[in-house]
């Protein structure tokens, strides 16, 4: 998302939210004891390498934006291919349902410039039209708002109840229900849209110098609220699969299955580093488990989502949600670690 304004934000602030949910990793689980996970998996995942600008296009825009005006901040949603030093190839810059196609649930807009739903407030928000998607006949109906920075697909105990229809921008919101019987596992995979693809960049529109406007790492998030109380915030798992830009791949650290970049200054905009690499960049890569939406996948080695401000964000002025504070009231926007270079996230949450 395009930052602007920043505030300094306490150090080790969402580290204490870990420390004060749990001891352990392993002791954060927080799932019901009558769901059976899956072992864990205790191997660390491989680290795949890619350097430069993937230009393989595999599709030119998922973006269908059935309005348009010159003040609309319309950008292209490419897809492509990069090869990894290992000779893996990696869907740049994730592997969605929305490029995928077919019969998919495609999001109900709370706001969205590309249709023209723009509701000035949470008074003029109906959901009554909002497709209801069955995960348990005999469930509880439960609607949700999302804001996703830029691309979001949510799955409930497995089973896809909404994919974003606007992939990059204009910035959107969105409206979801499913019916669903407790506990349920919702998973969420989320993607900050690059235009400098396999460098985790994009073009910024201000122009401030032409280097820096060329070459801006963007930074993602996600808030959601929902009718049962569930929202988001440090109690979710998030984990990162896709990090960049980096002027050298060592910059990120493993420690088991935590994927970190500690040694590169701040976590937010404008504190993290611009790397001056440019198209010689580098990122670093993880396999995305092939089960990853399921209930039963073990997520009890994944660190827990950071807590991010509006500020922190740069949402402060976005209308997809500032005009309804009411909707998202007590949901917290998250990532993981580093809100700039972690690119692709999936974050899980198990109700009870």
């Amino acid at each position: 998302m395009l930052n602007m304004t920043m505030t300094p934000v306490p150090a080790f602030r969402s580290i204490a939210l870990v420390l004060l949910g749990c001891v352990a990793v392993a002791g954060c689980q927080s799932r019901g004891p009558d769901i059976a996970l899956d072992p864990a998996d205790t191997t660390p995942p491989k680290r795949m390498v890619t350097q430069g600008v993937s230009t393989k296009i595999i599709a030119t825009n998922l973006t269908k934006c059935a309005y348009t005006n010159p003040k609309m901040n319309v950008r292209v949603a490419a897809v492509s291919e990069i090869t990894a030093t290992d000779g893996t190839v990696i869907t740049m810059p994730a592997k969605t349902a929305l490029q995928q196609g077919g019969n998919i649930p495609l999001s109900h807009d709370l706001y969205n410039e590309c249709n023209q739903v723009t509701p000035t407030n949470s008074a003029a928000v109906s959901t009554a039209k909002v497709p209801v998607i069955e995960v348990d006949a005999d469930g509880e109906v439960i609607t949700g708002f999302i804001v996703a920075d830029n691309y979001y697909e949510m799955y409930v105990n497995g089973k896809l109840v909404s994919v974003d229809n606007t992939p990059y921008t204009p910035f959107n919101s969105a409206i979801v229900k499913f019916k669903v019987k407790r506990p349920y596992t919702m998973a969420f995979l989320l993607v900050d849209w690059d235009e400098h693809q396999g460098l985790g960049m994009e073009v910024f529109p201000v122009p401030v110098t032409p280097k820096t406007n060329k070459y801006y790492p963007g930074d993602g998030g996600l808030v959601a609220k929902f009718s049962d109380g569930t929202v988001t915030d440090g109690t979710w798992k998030a984990q990162t699969f896709y990090i960049g830009p980096l002027v050298d791949p060592n910059e990120v650290v493993e420690n088991g299955h935590v994927h970190d970049t500690p040694n590169l200054g701040g976590r937010t905009h404008p504190y993290a580093r611009r790397p001056i690499c440019e198209e010689k960049c580098y990122s670093v890569h993880y396999p995305i488990p092939s089960n990853w939406q399921s209930p039963r996948f073990n997520d009890s080695l994944w660190p827990r989502a950071w807590e991010f401000t509006s500020q922190e964000i740069g949402v402060t002025n976005l209308p997809a949600y500032t005009r309804y504070p009411e909707l998202f009231e007590g949901a917290r926007w998250i990532w993981t670690q580093n809100l700039v270079l972690d690119n692709v996230v999936i974050a899980r949450k198990t109700v009870r």
